[in-house]
């Protein structure tokens, strides 16, 4: 079970695909991580001008970093999604994505349209702070 308790409001809109605020207890270890980059095993980045393509291997990678660190996606207590894009429809697909690794779980995210992001090719970047006990 996860150490994080996703935070909603009946105030707010339920029109949306994610919880508003997490939270933590009392003896919870964070785990912050780099942003996750469509890189394969060699470096190279993968699916170039494929949004859908590079947000798949971005959230394999995070998945990855977070277990390195004893953690899981269902750890996640806040994400930031980045696209390198000002079309809206970018970001969605690369949303639909990740929303489809994370289940259920729902955490807060923060979704951003970039100019430009640190690899070749790269269109697609995901962070995120997980909690555990």
């Amino acid at each position: 079970m996860s150490a994080v308790t996703l935070v909603r409001n009946d105030t707010l809109t339920r029109h949306v695909d994610y919880a508003y605020a997490a939270s933590a207890g009392p003896g919870s270890r964070v785990v912050w991580t780099a942003g996750a980059c469509p890189l394969d095993e060699h470096g190279a980045t993968v699916a170039p001008g494929d949004v859908a393509g590079q947000a798949h291997q971005v959230m394999r990678n995070l998945r990855e970093a977070l277990r390195g660190a004893g953690a899981d996606l269902a750890d996640i207590a806040k994400s930031t999604v980045y696209v390198a894009s000002s079309r809206q429809r970018d970001l969605v697909e690369a949303w639909e994505v990740v929303r489809s690794y994370m289940g259920d779980h729902d955490a807060p995210s923060t979704l951003l349209g970039v100019t430009v992001l640190g690899y070749d090719d790269q269109l697609v970047e995901v962070e995120a702070v997980a909690v555990t006990t």
